[in-house]
């Protein structure tokens, strides 16, 4: 396993109802909630023992068959590629929660397990109450955020970034997280873009044993490694984009986080242009992608008012603020000519 080379701002003994958020997104870093949702009813369950944190989640469980990954031994917790990259190493399965309980149950004492993977399950969807004694209450916050859970064993989540903001908390078994800052993208050898283990790119590069020969960039990313170990009770906050390698350690893990975004719902997601990007862009001629550049520059990533202050206000239309109406008004004009 690397070693992470800039240590991790650490706030010691986190409390839920002073959970700073807003110094949080200005910090713009990761940084490690110790202790913040250590009173969890689940947390302390599973203290006592993978059982006793099973059998607390299955009081809530409402029968609804949810996802989950499945792969035999030799995926060893890594749901990833097939040789190839274009299929998985995993099956995707749905199936009832106290069945994928039962079944990690009975491989607890494996050293090498089949894997299961249930990831990013919505709670309130299949876990109706546990939220009862097991929250960091958002909406106190005045943040729309629902947790997700995930379960497993030994699994491992490869090197991705989430657009949303994230507060990840461990609730059961340990968890070893290596993060990376957003520029170190062009280090980590992202794989395809569909399909994907989990629904966003990851890097290929295999972390326990990186072959720097293959991916000789990836020695230029692990100055820029951030790593810690989080403890049951322990969460860490997720800046959007920064790249995240998660390691259970324990045979039995339990993950609840919460993801979201400082933009309104209208807002959608910049994947979308990502991939317009890819299509009406990447493959022009170098002069052109860079004359692209300058103006993406100009509209998009420079200061958002300049392209329009120039203008009265009534003649910015597109080039004002971006409201709900307005949203409205790009998004059917993008459908419309999309549809051509």
């Amino acid at each position: 396993m690397i070693e992470a080379a800039v240590r991790t701002r650490v706030i010691e003994g986190a409390q839920p109802d002073a959970l700073p958020l807003q110094a949080l997104l200005a910090g713009g870093e990761p940084v490690v909630l110790r202790g913040l949702c250590r009173g969890w009813r689940l947390v302390q369950a599973g203290e006592d023992s993978p059982q006793a944190a099973i059998a607390h989640l299955l009081e809530h469980y409402n029968g609804r068959p949810l996802p989950y990954s499945w792969g035999p031994p030799a995926t060893a917790g890594r749901p990833f590629y097939a040789e190839g990259f274009t299929s998985l190493n995993t099956e995707a399965r749905r199936g009832r929660l106290d069945d994928v309980l039962a079944d990690i149950v009975a491989h607890l004492d494996d050293a090498r397990p089949p894997t299961h993977y249930v990831a990013s399950v919505p709670v309130d969807g299949v876990l109706p109450g546990l939220r009862a004694g097991n929250d960091l209450d958002f909406a106190a916050h005045g943040v729309d955020a629902s947790p997700a859970i995930w379960i497993g064993n030994r699994t491992t989540a490869s090197c991705h970034y989430d657009a949303p903001d994230n507060i990840a908390c461990c609730v059961v078994g340990r968890r070893r997280f290596t993060l990376f800052p957003p520029e170190q993208v062009h280090n980590l050898y992202p794989g395809p873009l569909d399909p994907t283990p989990g629904g966003q790119a990851v890097s290929i590069v295999d972390f326990d044993a990186p072959d720097l020969e293959r991916f000789p960039r990836f020695r230029d990313a692990l100055p820029h490694a951030r790593g810690v170990v989080l403890e049951p009770g322990d969460a860490i906050f997720i800046p959007s984009m920064w790249w995240h390698h998660v390691r259970g350690l324990s045979p039995f893990n339990v993950l609840v986080n919460y993801w979201w975004s400082s933009m309104p719902a209208y807002i959608p997601t910049p994947m979308h242009a990502l991939h317009h990007a890819l299509w009406a862009i990447r493959d022009r001629p170098e002069r052109e992608k860079q004359a692209w550049r300058e103006v993406f520059d100009y509209y998009v990533f420079g200061p958002a008012q300049r392209a329009g202050e120039h203008l009265p206000e009534p003649a910015r239309k597109t080039l004002a603020p971006i409201d709900e109406t307005l949203a409205r008004q790009l998004r059917a004009w993008l459908i419309a000519r999309l549809n051509r």
